[in-house]
This record gives C-alpha cells, structure tokens and sequence, in this order.
C-alpha cells in the first residue's frame, strides 16, 4: 500500500522566517537523490510536512534509502495518502493498511492522532479514541497499551490526511547548500572522507581538492580517491574534485628542506594550493581530516603552524575523535572498504621517518624560505596542470 513517503525535519522547523528557505533546499536535495531510483515521484511541502508521492510502480528500498541519505530529514515514514472523504471511509481504510501490512494479528497498538487542520470536525483526541475502538471492534485478537506499544499508528489531518505505523531514521543535519561551500582536502585516507560526510551534514556544499604524485602515486590510488568522492557525494550532493600534481613540489621540498619538517612543510604548501582553488570555486573555508594528536602533523603545535599558510578558516570536524570513532563513522557510511585499499597516496610516500611533532613557526618559515626561488613557479605549474571532474553519487 506503500505510494509515498512522509518526511520529517528537525532543525529547519526553528528556522523562522527563512524556513522556506531551508524547507525549498531540502526538497531540491531530495529530488536530486531520487534521480537514481526507479520510478517517477512528486515531492511537495505542507504545513510542516514533505510528501514524497510515488507516480506508479517505483522501487521501495532504493528509494527509502535515497531518503535515509538526504541531510535534513530526521524521519522517514512509509505512508498512505489519501483525501478527505468522511471519518468513516478513512476508519475503513486504515482497517484495510492493518490487515494487509501486518499478517498476525496479535499486537499492541496505540493511536496517535494530530490534527493540523483545524476545521477537521473532530479534535486529535477523539479522532485517536474513535479510531483505537474501531480497531479493537474490526481485529478483536489486538490489544491496546498506551504506555508501550508495540505498533504505533499515526493519523495526520493536514490538507490531505496520512497515515502510517513504521518510521525510519534519516540523517539529521541541514540541507546540503545552506550553509555556504568549503574546499575539502581529500586524501585516500579513512579520516577526509569521514570529515567530508560530516561537514556536509550541516549544510555545507563540498568542493574537494586531492594532491597526486606520480609516478610515486599510481593511478589506482587516483580512482580510489574518486571512489570515495563519488560514496561521500551520496550524502553531499556531486562534489568538484580539483586534482593536484604535487610531485615535482614534494621533490623540491625533499631537496632543499630539513626532513624532519618534510610533512609540516607539505602541508602548508598543501593549504596554499587548496586556498587558490577555494577562492576561485567561492568556497568559505577549508576542511580537513585531522584529529588533535593522532599523527606528527597533527599534534597542536603542528596544526598552528600548518593554520599560518591559510588565510581562510579551517575547519576541522574529526579534531576530537579518537580513531576508532573515526573508522566507526568511516564503516557506517560506507567508506571504510574504499579507504583501506593499498594504494598509497602523496602524503604516506613523502613521510619523515622521524618528523618533529613540536614544530616552531618561525623555524619552519626559515626551512620554508629555501623554496623561493622556485616555489611560485612550481605552484603556477601545479595549478595550470589540474585536472578538475565533477563527481556524482554511484551505487
């Protein structure tokens, strides 16, 4: 009996008078999820509400899942839709989603009514009260428990009037876009992706920028990286990958640097590169993958140095999680098998063996410095060398 969906939202409600604002980028975001599902759906608002209607024949858990992907839905619900036609026939309908949807007959139940119209001739409490003795008269084996029930029955009156008894979480957060853009530094690592998958779910479009190093980094770890941009855009939405040839900088910074400063210096070089490509694309910061402690690079010392090269914020959503919150989050949205992959990238060929975990500023600028003379040219070849893709959500 399944033909639509109703969706609910968390955040967007508070939103005042910009929530249309929010509630028109949420059902875009859910139009666009619904490109690769099988059949053709109608999504529309009312009175905060958004119905996902199937027009025929349509693919049930492929399109739950598309909905369970989309940031700003809290709730998903398999409903009936159905007009208006007397309090009798929507009884008679609702015996019928009963018997259909549940083969025993040997549960708990409550009903729960709202009524958001409010020229419905009965209020939510009678229309619950009624509709729970109907049931009871129609399947005498079920049994009402108000406290805990086992199958909770929702009858919504709006303009069209629904009803359903099974939900599904969604993913919470803010519409993908109403928060502005950022410049991901995505790597082949579990920790990008991770922060990637959580800075969008408050709202943020990503662009991402990725930084290659061949032949010291092969084309497998290229499309690995893809790989994931394409499971993160998902949840974000398509994603602009901006890919990097860094291996003729890395080289120069391996020459003429210290070693032990080779990853400090990497990345604010790194940050340089992401920041020019920030700006072009119209992003409002940058977002990376560190945690605070779990590598040399990303002890407190080395993030304010790394913090200097940007003169944009960077924003860092993973900086206090341990690991293993990291690879839970990583498995959960299905980037983990992806990032395991031994395909090495930049960042791994390039690591000192014995990197300084308390880098000073000024030491580090001075290291910095041996690269003037050939830097900027190497930068404008980097940038004039990038291949930039869009990439979109694959199954």
């Amino acid at each position: 009996m399944y033909q639509a969906f109703v969706v609910k939202y968390g955040e967007i409600g508070i939103k005042g008078k910009n929530r249309a604002i929010f509630e028109d980028a949420l059902i875009h975001n859910i139009v666009v999820s619904l490109k690769n599902v099988e059949g053709k759906f109608l999504v529309e608002k009312e009175q905060g509400r958004v119905y996902v209607e199937a027009q025929g024949e349509f693919d049930y858990e492929e399109a739950l899942t598309a909905l369970e992907r989309v940031f700003g839905i809290v709730e998903i619900c398999p409903a009936v839709l159905t007009e208006d036609k007397g309090f009798d026939v929507l009884a008679d309908e609702i015996m019928e989603y009963i018997d259909e949807t549940y083969a025993e007959k040997n549960f708990t139940f409550k009903v729960f009514a709202k009524r958001a119209r409010k020229n419905y001739p009965l209020d939510s409490m009678t229309i619950a009260r009624e509709m729970g003795g109907r049931i009871l008269e129609k399947f005498p084996s079920l049994q009402v428990d108000v406290h805990e029930p086992q199958v909770s029955i929702h009858i919504e009156i709006r303009e069209r009037i629904s009803f359903y008894s099974e939900s599904f979480p969604g993913a919470g957060g803010m519409p993908v876009g109403t928060n502005g853009r950022a410049m991901l530094l995505l790597s082949g690592g579990i920790d990008s992706p991770v922060a990637g998958h959580m800075i969008a779910k408050r709202g943020v479009a990503i662009d991402a920028t990725y930084f290659h190093a061949p032949p010291y980094t092969s084309e497998r770890a290229k499309q690995k990286v893809v790989d994931l941009a394409k499971i993160v855009a998902r949840y974000s939405g398509p994603i602009r990958l901006h890919i990097i040839n860094f291996t003729d900088i890395q080289l120069a910074i391996y020459e003429k640097c210290p070693h032990d400063e080779l990853t400090i210096i990497m990345r604010r070089i790194m940050m340089y590169l992401a920041e020019h490509f920030a700006k072009e694309d119209g992003d409002l910061g940058l977002v990376t993958g560190e945690s605070i402690g779990q590598v040399a690079s990303q002890t407190m010392s080395s993030m304010f140095v790394t913090n200097d090269a940007a003169t944009m914020p960077v924003y860092r959503p993973l900086v206090g999680f341990d690991k293993q919150e990291i690879i839970e989050r990583s498995i959960k949205i299905g980037t983990y098998d992806t990032s395991i992959l031994p395909y090495e990238d930049c960042c791994t060929i390039f690591v000192a063996k014995h990197p300084v975990t308390k880098p000073r500023l000024d030491a580090i600028k001075r290291s910095e410095s041996k690269l003037d003379e050939v830097l900027p040219d190497l930068m404008k070849a980097a940038i004039d060398s990038t291949e930039t893709i869009w990439v979109k959500a694959e199954d």
